[in-house]
C-alpha cells in the first residue's frame, strides 16, 4: 500500500474501547487507510512506534483557544499533551462576532474572566468581523483542528450595544440573534454557548451579557441551532457553581428535548468548584435518571485533575474574587509597598479574618467564586528557613497548631518575606479521588474541562489529559487504559458531532498521539514569556509522550513542534442534515 506516512510497531488502542493490538496505521492524503501489516517500501515516511500506544488524538471540548489560535497556530500547551482537536468559544463568549468598534469589549471580558493578558490579546489580528469571516479567516492557518462555539453574550452585544448589560431583549432582538445564529450554524460553528453563572463578571464588575438574558430568549437560540441537526449547547446555569437546583435542571431538560442536541454543562455533582463531587452526587444521580428516563440529553464536564494553583500575595491573583474584602488586597493596592501597609493595618486585618470562610453568596454583591479553603493552602515556595519548614503542610493545619486564625498565619507567613512567599491550592485528597472516580464513571459525565488557553497566569488545565493516563490509568488503576482512551477521542467527538474524528478506523482523520504507557504524566510546568509584547504565561510539557499527529502530519515530535511553518489543521464543524 502507498501511503504519506506509516505508523509501525506500536500497539493501537482505536478509541472504540476494544482491547490494544500490535499493527501498523497507514495514512495517505490526511486519512487513515489501513491498521495491519503494512510493507514500510510503500510509505513516504515511516514513524517507529517502537511498543508504545498508538491513539487517537485527543479531543478537548471545552477550550478558550480561539484568541490565541490567531497568532498561535497549535494552542500550546494542549498540543503536547496529544490533544488534536480543540472546541473554543465556550462559556457564552466567543472571538466572534465582534464589530471593530466593540473589540476593546470582548477583549476585556477574556482578560477578566479568562486571565488572558491584555498585551497577547492586542495580537489578535482582527481580520474578521462576522462569524463567518472568522471562520474563513482560520482556514488554512492552523496548526490543531479547531471547532468554534458562537457566544451568546457577542451576539447580544452586537444586536443590542450597551443595552446588552442592562436588559432582556425584546422579540425583534431577539430575531435578529436568531439569525446570527444560523448564520453562524450554516458556516460551521459547532453550537451555541452561554452562561447565567453569577462568577462571569466583566473587567467592570459588570455581569457578562448573557446573564442579562432571559430563559426564552435563549431557548428562542437553542431551538435555532437544533434546526441545524447538528451541534451542541455549552451553557453554565446560574446553580451550576453551587450544586444544580431543580429549576435549573428542569430547564436544561427542556433545552434538550426542544434542541434534540447534547446540552454540555458543568458542575454537575459538586457543591461548589472546590468540593469532591460526593458532595450531592446522589440528588445528581437522581436528576440524571430523570434526564434520561425523557430522553433528554444533559451531560456535564467533570474536572478530573485537581487544582495546583500557586500565587503570591506580591504578585497577586483572581482566586479571591469571591471574597470582595480580600480581594480589595489586590484591586486597590498595586504595588508590594502598598499591600505591605493595608496588610500591617489593625482595622484591615480584622475585617478579612473570616472572610475566606464566609465568600461571598449574593451574585448582586459580585462574583461568587468559591475561593481556595486552607484546609487546601499550603506554603510552595520560601526563603527563610522557618517558612521553608512549612512547604507542604496544610495552612489550616498550622494555624491550628499555633492558636491563630489562618488568615492571620498566611499573612505573617507572607510579611516575613515581603510577601515573596509562593502558596499553592491543592484540591487532591482522598475525598477527590473517591468522588471524582464514582462521578468519572457516570454516562453523563464527560472527562475533561481544560480550560486550555485561559487561566494563563495560574494553571491552564492542558496537561488533563497526561494526568489522568499517569494517575487514574496506571498508577491508581481506576481505568483500563482502553477505556481511558474511547472517553477521551471517541466519546467526546461522537457528542460534538465530530463522527470522523476519535477513532483510529479507515475512513477516519489521521488524528494520531503516541506515547509510551510507562511514562506518561503531565511533566514540567514553567513559567515562560514567549506570547506577543513579551507576555508570560505557565507551559506545560509532558512526560512520555512521543508524537502528535493532525491530519497526517506530526506537528509534535519528543516534546518539540516540528515546523511552526506547517499548518495541517482544519476548522471543523459538527456533521449537520
Amino acid at each position: 500500500m502507498q501511503c504519506d506516512l506509516l505508523i509501525t510497531n506500536g500497539l493501537v488502542v482505536d478509541g472504540t474501547g476494544l482491547p490494544r493490538r500490535r499493527a501498523d496505521v497507514a495514512i495517505r492524503d490526511g486519512l487513515i487507510v489501513g491498521v495491519g501489516r503494512f510493507d514500510a517500501a510503500g510509505a513516504r515516511r515511516v514513524l517507529d512506534a517502537k511498543g508504545r500506544i498508538v491513539a487517537p488524538g485527543i479531543v478537548d471540548p471545552h477550550t478558550h483557544y480561539d484568541p490565541q489560535l490567531t497568532f498561535e497556530p497549535f494552542a500550546t500547551s494542549s498540543c503536547f499533551h496529544g490533544v488534536t482537536t480543540v472546541v473554543a468559544g465556550n462559556c457564552g463568549f466567543s472571538i466572534a462576532p465582534t464589530r471593530k468598534d466593540d473589540r476593546d469589549f470582548i477583549t476585556q471580558i477574556f482578560g477578566r474572566v479568562e486571565d488572558m493578558s491584555p498585551g497577547s490579546l492586542a495580537a489578535i489580528p482582527w481580520d474578521f468581523e462576522t462569524f463567518p469571516e472568522f471562520v474563513e479567516a482560520r482556514r488554512g492557518k492552523l496548526g490543531i483542528n479547531a471547532a468554534f462555539y458562537v457566544g451568546h453574550s457577542n451576539l447580544r452585544r452586537w444586536v443590542m450595544g450597551d443595552a446588552c448589560y442592562s436588559r432582556e431583549a425584546t422579540a425583534e432582538e431577539i430575531e435578529r440573534m436568531r439569525v446570527l445564529v444560523r448564520e453562524a450554524m450554516k458556516a460551521g460553528a459547532a453550537g451555541l454557548s452561554s452562561s447565567h453563572a453569577p462568577t462571569h463578571l466583566d473587567s467592570h464588575d459588570r455581569p457578562v451579557p448573557s446573564r442579562l438574558a432571559s430563559k426564552a430568549e435563549l431557548e428562542t437560540l437553542v431551538a435555532e441551532v437544533g434546526r441545524a441537526n447538528g451541534g451542541s449547547i455549552s451553557y453554565l446555569p446560574y446553580s451550576s457553581i453551587g450544586g444544580l437546583d431543580e429549576a435549573d435542571g428542569d430547564f436544561l431538560i427542556r433545552l434538550a428535548l426542544a434542541s434534540r442536541l447534547p446540552i454540555i454543562i458543568q458542575g454537575l455533582g459538586a457543591r461548589s468548584k472546590v468540593d469532591a463531587p460526593t458532595a450531592t452526587w446522589e440528588h445528581c444521580v437522581a436528576y440524571l435518571e430523570r434526564a434520561r428516563k425523557q430522553g433528554a440529553g444533559v451531560y456535564s464536564m467533570l474536572m478530573a485533575r485537581p487544582f495546583n494553583r500557586r500565587f503570591s500575595l506580591a504578585e497577586g491573583t483572581s482566586l479571591y474574587e469571591g471574597v470582595p474584602a480580600f480581594q480589595r488586597l489586590f484591586d486597590e493596592a498595586k504595588t508590594v509597598s502598598a499591600r505591605i501597609a493595608m496588610l500591617s493595618d489593625a482595622d484591615y486585618r480584622a475585617s478579612i479574618r473570616t472572610a475566606v470562610e464566609h465568600p461571598n453568596k449574593d451574585a448582586s454583591r459580585g462574583s461568587t467564586l468559591p475561593p481556595p479553603h486552607f484546609e487546601n493552602l499550603q506554603v510552595f515556595r520560601a526563603g527563610k528557613p522557618e517558612n521553608q519548614a512549612l512547604i507542604g503542610r496544610s495552612l489550616a493545619e498550622i494555624a491550628k497548631e499555633r492558636g491563630l486564625a489562618p488568615m492571620d498565619l498566611m499573612i505573617e507567613i507572607a510579611l516575613a518575606e515581603a510577601l515573596d512567599v509562593e502558596f499553592v491550592w491543592r484540591t487532591e485528597s482522598d475525598a477527590w479521588r473517591e468522588g471524582t472516580h464514582r462521578a468519572s464513571v457516570h454516562p453523563h459525565m464527560i472527562i475533561g474541562t481544560s480550560d486550555g488557553g485561559a487561566h494563563l497566569g495560574r494553571d491552564d488545565g492542558s496537561d488533563w489529559s497526561s494526568y489522568f493516563l499517569r494517575y487514574w490509568v496506571r498508577e491508581w488503576g481506576k481505568w483500563e487504559l482502553e477505556e481511558a482512551i474511547r472517553q477521551m477521542t471517541q466519546q467526546p467527538a461522537a457528542l460534538l458531532g465530530l463522527f470522523d474524528r476519535g477513532m483510529l478506523l479507515p475512513g477516519h482523520a489521521a488524528d494520531v498521539m503516541i506515547f509510551d504507557a510507562d511514562e506518561i504524566g503531565p511533566g514540567r510546568k514553567e513559567f515562560v514569556r514567549d506570547f506577543p509584547n513579551g507576555e508570560g504565561r505557565w507551559s506545560s510539557r509532558p512526560e512520555g509522550m512521543y508524537a502528535t499527529i493532525v491530519n497526517g502530519v506530526p506537528i509534535v515530535l519528543d516534546g518539540e513542534l516540528t515546523d511552526d511553518r506547517i499548518r495541517p489543521g482544519q476548522v471543523l464543524r459538527p456533521l449537520t442534515a
